[in-house]
């Protein structure tokens, strides 16, 4: 039972169980939005209707292929992937980019496999070449 109990609390599992709480009600909150707002904007550009393919379908020796089905689900994950990336990607690359400037300095980019590594680095972590290194006083001011 203590072999459980230090599974159940070791630190990588809370950290899931909380990031998997998290992304449902984030998923939820997206779903909204493209819901509520996303698809009647699409659907106000498009002349009032919102788009349904629900009822599309055809029939080949009396199997019925409800593609339309398909076809609103498929929209419906390139609006949230839009969403996503519009609205968190790429405000969140901008702030990573915004608090990692200093990275620039202290990393350098391997010549073989254009890697960022140390800048110190004697040999490439990813492709393993051997690199020309710099000494310290004589490279250029930060």
């Amino acid at each position: 039972m203590g072999g459980f109990k230090k599974f159940l609390m070791r630190g990588n599992l809370v950290e899931l169980a909380v990031a998997v709480v998290v992304g449902a009600t984030f998923s939820g909150l997206v779903q909204a939005l493209v819901a509520d707002l996303v698809t009647p904007l699409i659907g106000a550009v498009t002349g009032g209707a919102q788009p349904d393919f629900s009822k599309y379908s055809f029939t080949v020796n009396g199997s019925v292929f409800k593609y339309g089905d398909f076809v609103n689900h498929l929209l419906t994950f390139l609006i949230i992937a839009a969403v996503i990336y519009w609205l968190v990607v790429m405000p969140m690359t901008r702030l990573i980019g915004f608090f990692d400037r200093d990275k620039e300095s202290s990393e350098k980019q391997c010549p073989e496999c254009l890697s960022d590594i140390p800048i110190d680095a004697r040999r490439c972590a990813f492709c393993t070449v051997e690199l020309v290194t710099v000494p310290a006083n004589d490279r250029p001011p930060a």
